[in-house]
C-alpha cells in the first residue's frame, strides 16, 4: 500500500486570484451531449467516491471522474475530437486528411475518429513521447511523423502540413486566426462536466443537492480547463465552485501567465506528464482561465507518480496526467501555508471535491501513455 501523497515545500509554485467565482460566461452548445450519446461506444465514465481521500485532506467528500475508458480509448480526448471532426466534415466535400500534433492521447483520439468517419489522419509527435503512445496511434491507422523538437514545434509543423489541399488541422490549442476548430474541441469536453452534474445529483446528501465546492483540473494548453470554467461559470444562479488548475513544474505556462496577468510562453523540460508538457496557453482558453480560475499550482513528476500509486491503491487507474489533480490537491492542502490556501479555495470539513482524472494508467493494458 502506498502512503497518502504529501508534498510540503516552500515556496510552493502557486498563485491565487480573487473574484473568479463571480465571473460569468455563455454556456457551451446544447447539441454536444446529444451527439455523443448517439456514438456507438458512448457511456458515462465513472464518478468514484473515495472516502479515504476525504479523510486524508479533512474535507467532506472526494470524487474522482475516471476517464481511463472513454469511447473505447484510455483518455477523455475523444470527446473533443469527435465533436470537432463532426463539425468539420459537415462543411467539406469528399475525403480529407485530418492533421494534428500530439503528446499522445489527442493524436490517438483523432486517429480513431478519422477511422470511424472514413477519413485519413496524419499525426505529428514531438520528442519525448513514449514509444507505446506512438505505436497506439499507428495501430489506429494514422500516418505518424516524429518531430525533433518540442510540442510547440510539432504544432507549428502540423499547421504547415494542413495548408495542403484536402487537409484540415484539428488541433486542441488555438492562436490568432485559428480558433474555430479548437473551440469545437472545447465544446466537446462539456459532456464530461454534464456527466459530473448528473452523477452528483444521483448521490445522497449535499453533494447531489448543490454540486462540488472545488473542481481540480489538469492543464496543458488549457482547453479542458476552458471547458470546465465555461461549464461552472455559465450558470445564471447558485453556488459556484472554486476551480484549481494543476500542471508540471517543468511546463507551468498557465501558472506563469496567471502570475504575470498576461499569456506568456515558457521553456518546457522533460516530464512524465507528457500530455501537459505545453509551453504556451491556448489563445482561446486564456481569457477563460484568467477570469475563471481561482488558483493554479505546479507539481513535480514524483508528486504525480505518488498520486497515481495512491489512486491505484484505491482502485482507480490513472496515468501521470490523470493523477496530477490529486498531486495538486495534496500540494495545496499540505505543507507551509496550507491553511491560507485552504481558505482561499473556500474549503471546510464538509466541502465536496471533484478530481478530473483524464487518463488511465500506463500500466493498464488498455491504456497508453
Amino acid at each position: 500500500m502506498s502512503e497518502k501523497p504529501d508534498f510540503p515545500r516552500d515556496p510552493l509554485p502557486w498563485t491565487v486570484r480573487s473574484g473568479a467565482r463571480a465571473w460569468r460566461c455563455e454556456p457551451a452548445s446544447a447539441d454536444v451531449r446529444a451527439f455523443h450519446t448517439a456514438l456507438p461506444e458512448y457511456a458515462p465514465t465513472p464518478l468514484t467516491e473515495l472516502p479515504e481521500l476525504a479523510q486524508d485532506f479533512g474535507v467532506g467528500r472526494v470524487f474522482v471522474k475516471d476517464e481511463s475508458s472513454r469511447l473505447g480509448l484510455p483518455a477523455f480526448k475523444a470527446l473533443g475530437v469527435s465533436w470537432a471532426v463532426h463539425r468539420v466534415l459537415a462543411e467539406v466535400r469528399g475525403p480529407v486528411t485530418l492533421v494534428t500534433a500530439t503528446d499522445g492521447n489527442h493524436g490517438r483520439a483523432l486517429a480513431r475518429t478519422a477511422r470511424l468517419f472514413g477519413q485519413r489522419a496524419h499525426v505529428l509527435v514531438p520528442r519525448g513521447v513514449h514509444p507505446g503512445a506512438v505505436a497506439a496511434i499507428v495501430a489506429e491507422g494514422a500516418q505518424v511523423t516524429e518531430v525533433r523538437g518540442t510540442y510547440d514545434e510539432a504544432v507549428r509543423r502540423a499547421a504547415e502540413m494542413a495548408a495542403a489541399p484536402d487537409a484540415v488541422l484539428v488541433q486542441d490549442t488555438a492562436w490568432p486566426g485559428y480558433e474555430r476548430i479548437p473551440g469545437w474541441i472545447v465544446e466537446g469536453y462539456s459532456t464530461l462536466c454534464a456527466e459530473v452534474d448528473e452523477q452528483l445529483a444521483g448521490r445522497v446528501g449535499r453533494a447531489g443537492a448543490e454540486g462540488p465546492d472545488l473542481v481540480v483540473v489538469p492543464v496543458g494548453v488549457g482547453s479542458l480547463a476552458q471547458a470546465v470554467v465555461t461549464h461552472y461559470r455559465s450558470r445564471p444562479s447558485g453556488r459556484a465552485p472554486a476551480l484549481l488548475s494543476v500542471e508540471p513544474e517543468s511546463a507551468a505556462c498557465v501558472l506563469e501567465s496567471l502570475t504575470r496577468g498576461e499569456p506568456v510562453g515558457v521553456t518546457t523540460g522533460d516530464t512524465t506528464m507528457a500530455g501537459l508538457n505545453c509551453g504556451t496557453p491556448s489563445t482561446l482558453a486564456w481569457p477563460y482561465l484568467h477570469a475563471g480560475l481561482d488558483a493554479a499550482v505546479a507539481v513535480r513528476d514524483t508528486d504525480s507518480a505518488r498520486a497515481a500509486a495512491r489512486l491505484a491503491d484505491l482502485g482507480v487507474s490513472s496515468g501521470p496526467c490523470g493523477a496530477a489533480p490529486l498531486a495538486g490537491l495534496s500540494a495545496a492542502l499540505t505543507g507551509t501555508g496550507a491553511d491560507e490556501r485552504r481558505a482561499a479555495l473556500g474549503l471546510g470539513p464538509a466541502s465536496v471535491v471533484v478530481l478530473l482524472s483524464t487518463e488511465g494508467s500506463t500500466a493498464n493494458p488498455h491504456g497508453t501513455p
